[in-house]
């Protein structure tokens, strides 16, 4: 069944790439992490590491170094490196809004839809962001992983945590999901959200997107109170 798209009650989304300009920070932070764990920059390891992360963009960061290092102790080591080097860059003023991306979500809410921002990154670094970006109090949830028994993406906790808490929807299908990985795609399609899009300004593309199951592509978060107030919702690829 097609969703019909001002159907939407409940938008979910991601916050780094697709609500947020990430300008490379990810990467700049995992070569502290790698640094921290004596993997050489320049380094064919140096290199495997950060196409993995690449390709993983999105997914809950612990689980990327879990599977990068091995034991639960340089994961964590890592990990805990990766946030304060992110946290850093942060403080230093290197991110700012997606272009329309604070305006998009204040006239989602005025239309009586709820925003909830969501994110692979530790809670600390979720709050910084926020901070950074005066994002406080500008939507009621955010959540990052741990707040949805600490699996984050492609598994569809964190939807499924925004859908529970909110209670903005009766139905999975009055559900929005948006991100710029296939990873927000995956945890959009596995939620059963009526609308899983994916957007250009971040690490994935179209075709990443279509093969994880998004009903759209979109060039940037700026378009989906648009999309929302179409009808009929338009084919995936088409928007």
């Amino acid at each position: 069944m097609t969703t019909d798209t001002r159907d939407i009650r409940l938008v979910v989304l991601d916050m780094a790439g697709t609500t947020v300009a990430d300008g490379g920070l990810v990467e700049r932070a995992f070569a502290a992490a790698a640094a921290e764990l004596g993997v050489e920059p320049g380094s064919a390891e140096h290199a495997g590491h950060l196409s993995y992360v690449r390709a993983t963009m999105g997914e809950s960061k612990i689980s990327v170094f879990r599977h990068l290092f091995g034991d639960e102790d340089r994961a964590r080591r890592a990990n805990a490196t990766f946030e304060k080097a992110y946290g850093e860059l942060v403080e230093e003023g290197l991110t700012a809004p997606v272009p329309g991306a604070r305006e998009a979500i204040e006239e989602l809410a005025g239309s009586g839809r709820t925003v909830v921002l969501t994110t692979g990154f530790a809670r600390v670094t979720q709050d910084a962001l926020l901070d950074a970006l005066g994002w406080r109090g500008l939507v009621p949830l955010t959540l990052c992983p741990a707040d949805a028994g600490g699996r984050g993406r492609p598994y569809p906790d964190m939807v499924l945590e925004a859908f529970v808490r909110t209670k903005a929807a009766a139905d999975v299908r009055q559900v929005a999901v948006v991100g710029d990985t296939s990873y927000d795609v995956l945890s959009g399609v596995r939620a059963g959200a009526g609308l899983v899009a994916g957007v250009r300004t971040g690490a994935h593309g179209d075709d990443a997107f279509r093969a994880a199951g998004a009903t759209h592509v979109l060039d940037s978060v700026a378009d989906l109170p648009a999309l929302l107030a179409a009808r009929p919702a338009p084919l995936a690829g088409d928007g």
